[in-house]
């Protein structure tokens, strides 16, 4: 068997999170790595190169991928401050496409908008959808397969829904272990039963490397995830197995927690950062037969990710609304 040749890879977004799992797998297997990021520091000092840049700065992100060749890009941030638009992805995208084997775009289940049990084939959002954060995503993904299909830019989108996972820098499962160990009870939106979807992070890495290794997936998305939704009232008690407590579920009107002054995008959460969203699920047979793609056992991530946990120092839990709406209970 042929040795392989290790790729030129770019990773946009190189230092948190899923960029982090990202880049891990891709010097373990050998990649000469470049992270283009805008921080004064990157993790993999030594191990990988790095190019400062706004991703968002498109004269300036034009400029500085002009003299560059890469075997594959994998761009994965979003500017949550700001947004990222099609726009500016596309000026990366072009900037790299000389020489190019496959340009990985981590998009999300948000792209759709709306629905359940969506097959990648399913119509994105519209233009004028009021999230901007959707409708970048589905305008970003509609410019690469224009590219695609116009100039033959050999651009792939990944589809993850919530992702977690060791290092995640949002404030979300160790929301519930904060109050799981301290043996608090988890407030729960109505009677718990909204779906959620969910992908380990390091699974969506290992997604985005079989993109870009498949010679199929030119032109192609993929929903990667877990194959099933779980409710929200199950998402707590898995969160309780893994740390091996029992959780004590209080159901509140969704109304009243918002009337009492929970938020889910700024603190004070009610059901951690982000997580009580309306439903988008998805259908990952696709990148199954695909790509080959299997995600790890939801026990074995959700183990994984709660040993993290408990080796990184955190601050102080606050309870404060939550017994607020206790009282107001009472």
């Amino acid at each position: 068997m042929q040795d392989r040749r290790p790729d030129r890879a770019l990773v946009i977004g190189g230092t948190l999170f899923i960029g982090r799992a990202l880049v891990r797998r891709l010097l373990a297997r050998g990649d000469d790595v470049t992270i283009l990021h805008r921080g004064t520091k990157q993790p993999f000092a030594g191990q990988a190169a790095e190019i400062l840049c706004d991703r968002n700065d498109t004269a300036d992100i034009a400029q500085k991928l002009n003299s560059a060749r890469f075997d594959v890009v994998y761009d994965n941030v979003y500017d949550w401050q700001r947004g990222t638009t099609a726009e500016q992805v596309k000026a990366s995208a072009l900037a790299a496409a000389p020489g190019l084997r496959r340009y990985v775009f981590t998009s999300s289940v948000a792209a759709y908008g709306e629905g359940l049990n969506l097959s990648e084939d399913h119509p994105l959002a519209p233009e004028d959808h009021p999230e901007d954060y959707v409708r970048n995503k589905a305008q970003t993904e509609r410019m690469l397969f224009r590219l695609h299909e116009d100039e033959g830019l050999p651009a792939a989108t990944l589809r993850p829904p919530y992702v977690y996972g060791p290092e995640n820098p949002f404030y979300r499962e160790a929301f519930f272990w904060d109050r799981l160990l301290a043996d608090r009870p988890v407030l729960l939106p109505d009677d718990g039963e909204r779906l959620m979807q969910f992908v380990l992070a390091d699974d969506l890495a290992r997604a985005a490397i079989l993109a870009a290794d498949t010679d199929l997936s030119a032109g192609r998305a993929y929903n990667i995830a877990h194959q099933s939704a779980i409710t929200q009232r199950a998402l707590v008690e898995a969160l309780a197995d893994a740390a091996g407590r029992r959780a004590d579920l209080v159901p509140v009107p969704r109304e009243r927690l918002i009337e009492l002054g929970g938020n889910i995008f700024e603190p004070p959460f009610y059901f951690a950062q982000y997580f009580d969203m309306p439903p988008i699920t998805q259908n990952t047979a696709r990148a199954g037969q695909e790509l080959g793609f299997e995600p790890t056992s939801w026990q074995k991530g959700l183990r994984r990710t709660f040993e993290c946990y408990l080796s990184r120092e955190r601050p102080a839990a606050d309870f404060s609304f939550d017994d607020k709406v206790l009282s107001a209970l009472s």
